[in-house]
C-alpha cells in the first residue's frame, strides 16, 4: 500500500500555492486547488502512479492566474485588438468611469427637481447632437441594440434583408440567429453579391414590419456586386410606410472626420458615418461604441425621437440597460467629439502616429534591448471589424527566425506583451503601443534575447 500519510496537508498546499502564484489569487481559490491537486495525487497512488500536487496545484493554479484580467501590451499593429479589449479609454474618460464607480451619483436622480430621474439623459442628448438625429438611447452592445430595435418594432413579422448582408462576427453572433431570438422573421433578398432595391420592395408586400440594411464591417463583396443605397431603402420605406433600420456596426460618427485635420484619412474608405446615414433618410442607425468612436463598450441607437420613445419602453431596455461607469466613460469621450478634441480619442491619436515617429521609435527600441534594428515598412489595422480590407502604412520591427520562441516568452513576460508572427520572424509594431511602454517592451527584449 502506498504511504498516503506523505501527501501535504490542504492547508500548507494551499498556501504554497499563494506563495508561489501571487497576483491576488485568494486562499479560497488556492484551498480549492490545493484540494483537487491532493485527492488526484491520492487516486494516482491507489493505482500505483506517482502524482506530485504540489506540481499539479502550482500548474492549475497558474493557468487559473493568467485568466484574470490585466494590463496587456498591444504590440500587433491591430488597433482596436477585440482579444485585448478593443478601444483605449481617453485619460479623462477613465477617471470619470471610476469616480463613478467609487461614489454616488445623479444616475436615476434629477438635481433640478429633486426627484427620479431619467438614466443617461445627458448622454442621450449628447449623441443626439453628435450624430444628427431627433433623439438618442445607450445600451450595453452593438447587438443589444439591434435585438432592442428588432423586438421592439418586428416581433413575430418579416424582415427582409440582403443575402450580402447575413454577417457573422465574434465567436458565435449571427445576424440570423439574433432576430430568430428578437422574434422577427428573416426574409432573405437579392444573392450574396447583388440586392436591388426592387427585391426590398418585393419581400415588404408580405407584412414586413421595417427594412433593415446591415454593414457588412468585416468582409467585402467586391466585383460584380451591387447593393440597394440607405437613400434608396429610405424612399422605399417612406412610401410604404416602413422604419428603415441601418446597423453601421464600426460607429464613425462622420464619414467627414472632422476632429482631424485635413480630408478624411485614406483607410476610411467607403466606411459609412452615422451622420451620413441619418441625413440620407434612415430612421434608426445602430453602432458600437468601442469601435471607430474610440470609447468603452455599448451599443447606440440614434434616430427619431418617436421610434426611440419605444425602444425605452420596452421591457427589454431594462435588460440590456447600461451602468453608471459606462455612462460616465462613454459621455466624456462623446465630450470630447462635441468640444472639437475627437483627434485626442486614443484610437484617433494611435492611427495618427507618423511613420517617421514610429520608426525612430523602433530603431531606440531595438538599441535599448541590444538588438540588430531591423526595421522594414508594414501595414496595421483598424481591428475590431471595422473598414475591412484597408490598412494603415506602419513600420516594424523584424527578429528573424525569433517567431517561434519569442512570441509565447513575450505573452508569458510581465507585463504580457502580444505582437505578431509571419513566415517565422517576430514583428513588432508601436502603433497601438503608449510611448510610455517603450522601455519596459526593451527590458523584456533584452532580457529573453540574452537567456
Amino acid at each position: 500500500m502506498p504511504d498516503l500519510r506523505r501527501l501535504p496537508s490542504v492547508g500548507a498546499l494551499a498556501q504554497y500555492v499563494v506563495d508561489r502564484v501571487g497576483d491576488g489569487l485568494p486562499v479560497a481559490l488556492a484551498t480549492e486547488i490545493a484540494r483537487r491537486s491532493i485527492d488526484e495525487a491520492r487516486a494516482g497512488a491507489l493505482e500505483g502512479r506517482s502524482v506530485d500536487p504540489a506540481v499539479t496545484a502550482l500548474g492549475d493554479a497558474a493557468r487559473l492566474s493568467n485568466t484574470r484580467l490585466r494590463r496587456v501590451i498591444n504590440a500587433t499593429g491591430v488597433i482596436l485588438h477585440t482579444n485585448l479589449g478593443r478601444a483605449p479609454l481617453h485619460p479623462s474618460a477613465a477617471v470619470e468611469a471610476g469616480r463613478a464607480a467609487t461614489g454616488y451619483g445623479n444616475l436615476e436622480f434629477d438635481l433640478a427637481e429633486g426627484r427620479r430621474g431619467s438614466r443617461g439623459a445627458y448622454l442621450s442628448r449628447l449623441m443626439a447632437h453628435l450624430t444628427g438625429a431627433e433623439a438618442a438611447l445607450v445600451v450595453n452592445n452593438n447587438a443589444a441594440a439591434l435585438f432592442l430595435v428588432l423586438h421592439t418594432l418586428a416581433a413575430g413579422r418579416p424582415v427582409p434583408v440582403s443575402r450580402g448582408e447575413l454577417i457573422e462576427i465574434g465567436g458565435s453572433y449571427r445576424l440570423p440567429r439574433l432576430m430568430a431570438a428578437s422574434g422577427a422573421h428573416l426574409v432573405e433578398v437579392g444573392t450574396t453579391n447583388r440586392t436591388r432595391i426592387s427585391d426590398y420592395e418585393e419581400a415588404a408586400g408580405d407584412g414586413a414590419a421595417m427594412l433593415l440594411k446591415v454593414h457588412p464591417s468585416n468582409y467585402r463583396v467586391v466585383g460584380f456586386a451591387e447593393q440597394a443605397t440607405i437613400g434608396q431603402m429610405a424612399g422605399l420605406g417612406r412610401r410604404l410606410g416602413l422604419p428603415v433600420v441601418y446597423d453601421v456596426g464600426s460607429g464613425l460618427l462622420d464619414s467627414e472626420v472632422p476632429w482631424l485635420e485635413g480630408p478624411p484619412p485614406a483607410w476610411i474608405g467607403d466606411e459609412p458615418g452615422v451622420r451620413q446615414v441619418l441625413a440620407d433618410g434612415a430612421d434608426l442607425v445602430t453602432f458600437s461604441g468601442d469601435k471607430l468612436l474610440g470609447g468603452c463598450q455599448a451599443g447606440i441607437i440614434a434616430g427619431r425621437a418617436d421610434l426611440v420613445a419605444r425602444l425605452k419602453a420596452n421591457p427589454v431596455a431594462r435588460a440590456v440597460r447600461v451602468d453608471g461607469s459606462t455612462i460616465a466613460a462613454l459621455t466624456r469621450t462623446a465630450e470630447l467629439y462635441a468640444g472639437g478634441r475627437g483627434s485626442e480619442v486614443p484610437f484617433w491619436e494611435m492611427v495618427g502616429r507618423s511613420v517617421a515617429t514610429l520608426t525612430e521609435r523602433l530603431e531606440l527600441l531595438a538599441s535599448c534591448a541590444g538588438i540588430v534594428p531591423d526595421v522594414r515598412m508594414s501595414e496595421a489595422v483598424a481591428g475590431a471589424g471595422s473598414v475591412p480590407g484597408m490598412t494603415v502604412p506602419s513600420p516594424v520591427l523584424v527578429l528573424e527566425g525569433r517567431g517561434e520562441d519569442l512570441w509565447p516568452a513575450l505573452v508569458g513576460s510581465d507585463p504580457p506583451v502580444v505582437t505578431r508572427r509571419a513566415a517565422g520572424d517576430l514583428l513588432i509594431d508601436l502603433r497601438a503601443v503608449d510611448a510610455a511602454d517603450d522601455a519596459v517592451l526593451a527590458a523584456s527584449l533584452r532580457a529573453l534575447c540574452r537567456s
